[in-house]
């Protein structure tokens, strides 16, 4: 009986709200964009707009591009060529797809070179390798956690450690996946990844990117200073996190449909249900705002130039008072932040939001799931 108590709770949710502005030099939104490395989807709202600048436009549509590879084997990663080739240099992220976080063995390469591998048991031990149980795996370690440092290892390729991960890979459990991969560099030609990968099944991808202009929009009012809110002045940033969501979920918001963060699932597909949700008090009522979702693989250098960008709408006076950016990442990613391991649970979800005003100060809104540890 307490197995099913536990079972039907709802599970914890973490939001961590913080503020600062952009112009202060122990601003932390720099970093939080970079160490947040498996982006799926990227959404920005901008109240009292229209249409976008073209330079917005622009940016927006090179946001790409990124790659999917089929069947790739493990051990392709660990070569001196690819190491030498993609992770030293440029920004290199890797991650699994079609494969489940709690249910399959799942793979990412983070830009910082570590290759992480989330393995079931029976994978873990047939592999020979070194790793340690998963936080999240219960009592009995069903799962574990391999990291392994392509930058230090390739250091040397005559090492002991070198050629007991390669035999590894190759012969005593050669390893398949499906990869997702998005590079950031400079100087070298786009073509590279499509031909070192030439001899397997290699698609290049553009993030899909939809635009919309959302009439009469009831807005939560808000005051930079405070993310408590003030009573009849300003709503808390709980009030806004929550109403954003049902924004992005195309809720009506004259109470028929809504659903807060987090709202998509594995298939990253939005969940409708009834609930009595409204527009939180004090609010005003935009007469259009510009809604923009991109999706695919998104590195964390693209979105960067983007929330830049964002900043600088406000060097011509607006009529809009702040804009949005939020970040979802991958459900089945096997980290969040850093190299902090990452669950899915019930939801999988880990995300951030910053509410960019017009004066350059930001809210900076970070929520994980119940497989997480507090965001950074």
């Amino acid at each position: 009986m307490a197995t099913l108590r536990r079972l039907q709770e709802a599970p914890r949710h973490l939001l961590v709200c913080e503020k600062s502005n952009f112009g202060h030099d122990k601003s932390r939104h720099k970093h939080l964009v970079e160490t947040h490395y498996h982006n799926y989807r990227v959404s920005f709202l901008i109240p009292e707009c229209g249409l976008l600048s073209k330079k917005l436009k622009d940016l927006v549509m090179e946001m790409g591009p990124y790659y999917s590879v089929k069947k790739l084997p493990l051990h392709e990663l660990i070569t001196h060529e690819f190491i030498n080739t993609f992770v030293k240099k440029g920004s290199l992220s890797a991650l699994t797809y079609n494969t489940s976080i709690d249910e399959d063995n799942t793979v990412a390469l983070l830009p910082n070179g570590k290759l992480i591998l989330s393995l079931d048991k029976d994978t873990y031990e047939e592999t020979g390798l070194q790793g340690h149980p998963s936080r999240y795996s219960g009592r009995k370690s069903m799962r574990f956690i391999i990291s392994i440092d392509l930058m230090d290892l390739s250091l040397n390729l005559d090492s002991k450690k070198y050629r007991r991960i390669s035999w590894s890979f190759k012969e005593k459990k050669p390893l398949k996946f499906d990869f997702l991969l998005a590079w950031h560099h400079t100087g070298t030609e786009e073509s590279t990844m499509m031909s070192y990968f030439s001899k397997y099944q290699i698609r290049e991808h553009q993030p899909k990117v939809a635009l919309s202009t959302v009439r009469d929009l009831q807005c939560p009012v808000l005051q930079s200073s405070s993310l408590a809110g003030e009573p009849e002045e300003a709503c808390n940033a709980l009030e806004f996190f929550d109403w954003l969501g049902a924004v992005f979920c195309n809720a009506d918001l004259g109470c028929k449909y809504s659903f807060p963060f987090p709202f998509h699932g594995r298939n990253n597909e939005p969940h409708n249900f009834i609930s009595t949700y409204c527009c939180p008090q004090p609010n005003t009522v935009a007469a259009q705002a510009c809604l923009c979702t991109i999706t695919g693989f998104v590195l964390p250098e693209k979105i960067l130039v983007l929330l830049e960008q964002l900043c600088h709408y406000f060097d011509e006076p607006k009529l809009a008072p702040w804009v949005t950016l939020t970040v979802q990442g991958f459900a089945d990613s096997p980290v969040a932040w850093r190299e902090k391991e990452h669950g899915f649970h019930k939801g999988g979800e880990h995300l951030y939001n910053f509410v960019v005003f017009n004066n350059q100060d930001y809210w900076l809104q970070m929520a994980v799931g119940a497989n997480d540890d507090c965001p950074p």
